[in-house]
């Protein structure tokens, strides 16, 4: 079944991404809630497209195929998925280039230079995002962690910890269940909660938004307080796009 993405957005995939794209653009992508990928190998990323066609691509000409070839590449993607959008990032400004893609091929997001000053190409690939509606209606991203190991929630009660389980996490909020239900209130104030993300161990203050039952487990919905770290949240960010990318790249194997 396709996504709806004018709920949830689109994915943006960097296609040969340089190092300063990788680095410091689609970090900075991740800072603003759009739903980034990295991918370095053409063919992989063809499948994928397939599967998401609503999808916004970022393609690095100088890396992973002639200028020929990657003619070749996007006018087979816009024949097979024509509501896959393409724009290009260049480390150079060649008119030339510019035009043919722009005029001939026919790319919709743009030719975008990336120069010492990256504020421009910022804005820039900004101004594209929204024209596309990248984000849809979705305002957060956030990352199924259910199935996943080594993340977990401590809450502290009584001088010692409650251990749970999260389900899935945002820089807003997270749902996580227990073995034993502690039967937190709704609307319970709760500080020093420890957050594992894998290696990384955050602290955060969360209120008890309300619980279901799943089952016969009760899940638990906790919404961070103004007071967290800014910090925290783009550590937050940092590993939801790293667990959405090792999904993807899942998806796209052989």
């Amino acid at each position: 079944m396709a996504e709806n993405t004018e709920i949830l957005g689109k994915k943006i995939f960097f296609l040969y991404p340089s190092a300063v794209v990788q680095n410091r653009i689609t970090e900075e992508l991740i800072q603003q809630e759009f739903e980034v990928y990295t991918v370095k190998d053409h063919f992989r990323l063809r499948k994928l497209l397939a599967k998401y066609p609503d999808s916004v691509v970022f393609a690095n000409l100088f890396d992973g195929m002639s200028e020929k070839e990657w003619e070749a590449w996007i006018r087979g993607v816009h024949a097979e998925a024509p509501n896959v959008k393409i724009g290009i990032i260049s480390g150079g400004d060649d008119e030339e280039l510019r035009r043919k893609y722009i005029d001939d091929v026919k790319i919709q997001c743009g030719y975008t230079v990336i120069k010492s000053d990256l504020n421009i190409a910022m804005k820039q690939l900004f101004d594209v995002l929204k024209t596309a509606d990248a984000k849809g209606r979705r305002k957060y991203i956030r990352a199924i962690t259910e199935n996943e190991t080594n993340i977990s929630v401590n809450f502290p009660k009584h001088g010692t910890f409650v251990h749970g389980s999260i389900k899935d996490i945002s820089v807003v909020g997270f749902s996580c269940h227990f073995a034993d239900d502690p039967g937190f209130p709704k609307n319970s104030l709760h500080q020093e909660i420890q957050i594992k993300l894998q290696t990384t161990i955050l602290k955060a203050e969360g209120i008890i938004f309300g619980s279901r039952m799943d089952g016969n487990t009760r899940i638990y919905v906790v919404l961070f307080t103004q007071r967290i770290d800014p910090d925290t949240r783009a550590r937050i960010r940092r590993y939801i796009q790293s667990n959405l990318q090792s999904k993807i790249d899942s998806e796209s194997l052989p």
